[in-house]
């Protein structure tokens, strides 16, 4: 399947520049889809250098951990959960506590450790997969689940509405937390459709239902607090979360008599080889977005919808938030630019600009981890993952924009 998608990009990105040369006169459209080859190539390998910090890092926290016993305690405490949602992880499988904290790790908008604990969870399900190069259940599962960016605390959208002045940087908080719960509510039940998974059984529903009242919790105590009380409280759990799970792996490996210097090497040294391998699927996915963007198929398509929302008389506002919509399946960079042009041109405070903002929280750049996570494992068939993924996305988007009606418009 991804031949198949990589190679459309190639081709609409080639079909609409000739309509652009022959039949518009722009004969500077190949200049630019030749530069944004060029462009992404570089970005792919700036990406990779600022991953090899990051992966390196993780990974030595990821083998102290491991050595502590932290990882199998987690995969322990999620096995009842997991042996019904993935019934080919073995019990206490230590996929399992690296899936619970990929997810933990996003939940509280911890992009830069989310990665990397992704990655590994993923080296382990691929430990269990019958079929090396084909995706299995649990790992579709895995990835659909990442990339329906379930976040609690989307941090990085509070500072980018700060910076261009917004006079409540918070107020996509509650749009942000609906739209992330649909999408990733969404994702689950695709897959668990075609997998034909139990969601109906009692220790699933416990789970889930532990989930929503922890949840109702949050919002309950958050609800009564002040933008600027609830922007420093975001700040202060993610931060203090971060670096309490660094000192509890120290602070346990060390009192179980973990030599935690020299494990910590031996991690990073791993995170350090394996970061480079990834650069390939970077530079196949990213210069394949990249002529697709500079092609101007997404404005055309653009264009498109505004003319069938103008003709069914709908209100349009929500059309010029719809390139970050567009853009974040494909290019995080490029969606995150996008947000931030939409609060440029109508303000950060206008609902483009809060719909766009909602959006960027909603979801995950899904082709981005989707290149990087079956292709750290050498996945190339990758069956319904792809599917229920944008099924998500399509979930957060449309939520989006419901939930941003009944707040803001």
């Amino acid at each position: 399947m991804l031949n198949g998608i990589w190679l459309s990009f190639f081709l609409a990105a080639f079909a609409a520049a000739l309509w652009q040369w022959l039949g518009l006169g722009d004969a500077e459209v190949f200049s630019r889809l030749v530069a944004a080859l060029f462009d992404m190539a570089r970005l792919s390998v700036e990406i990779v250098l600022v991953l090899v910090g990051t992966m390196t890092l993780w990974l030595g926290f990821l083998a102290i951990a491991e050595k502590a016993g932290l990882i199998s305690l987690l995969a322990r405490l999620l096995n009842p959960l997991f042996r019904r949602l993935m019934p080919e992880v073995p019990s206490g499988h230590p996929a399992a506590g690296h899936i619970t904290m990929n997810f933990a790790a996003n939940v509280l908008g911890l992009d830069n450790a989310a990665t990397p604990i992704g990655i590994k969870a993923m080296q382990a399900l691929q430990s269990l997969n019958p079929s090396k190069d084909t995706a299995s259940n649990a790992q579709i599962l895995f990835l659909v689940l990442n990339t329906s960016s379930l976040t609690l605390l989307p941090v990085t959208i509070f500072m980018y509405r700060a910076q261009q002045g917004a006079a409540d940087p918070t107020a996509v908080f509650l749009p942000i937390l609906l739209a992330t719960t649909a999408s990733s509510l969404v994702g689950l039940l695709s897959v668990a459709l075609i997998q034909r998974l139990k969601l109906w059984d009692p220790v699933v529903l416990a789970y889930l239902g532990a989930g929503a009242l922890a949840l109702g919790l949050l919002l309950t105590s958050l609800a009564g607090m002040s933008a600027q009380a609830l922007a420093a409280t975001s700040t202060l759990v993610g931060n203090l979360t971060l670096f309490g799970i660094v000192i509890a792996f120290l602070g346990i490996a060390a009192l179980r008599k973990v030599n935690v210097y020299d494990t910590f090497i031996d991690g990073a040294k791993e995170g350090f080889s394996f970061t480079v391998s990834l650069l390939p699927y970077l530079v196949a996915m990213l210069v394949a977005v990249g002529v697709l963007r500079a092609s101007g198929v997404l404005d055309t398509g653009l264009d498109g919808i505004r003319w069938l929302i103008e003709a069914l008389g709908w209100d349009t506002r929500f059309i010029d938030a719809l390139p970050t919509a567009f853009i974040k399946p494909l290019s995080g960079s490029g969606a995150r630019a996008m947000m931030i042009e939409t609060m440029n041109t109508f303000g950060v405070d206008s609902f483009p600009a809060l719909l766009a903002a909602t959006m960027q929280g909603s979801t995950e750049t899904t082709f981005y981890v989707l290149a990087v996570y079956f292709g750290a494992v050498g996945i190339r068939r990758i069956r319904h993952g792809l599917g229920c993924a944008l099924l998500a996305d399509l979930a957060g988007m449309l939520t989006a924009i419901g939930v941003c009606y009944w707040f803001f418009g």
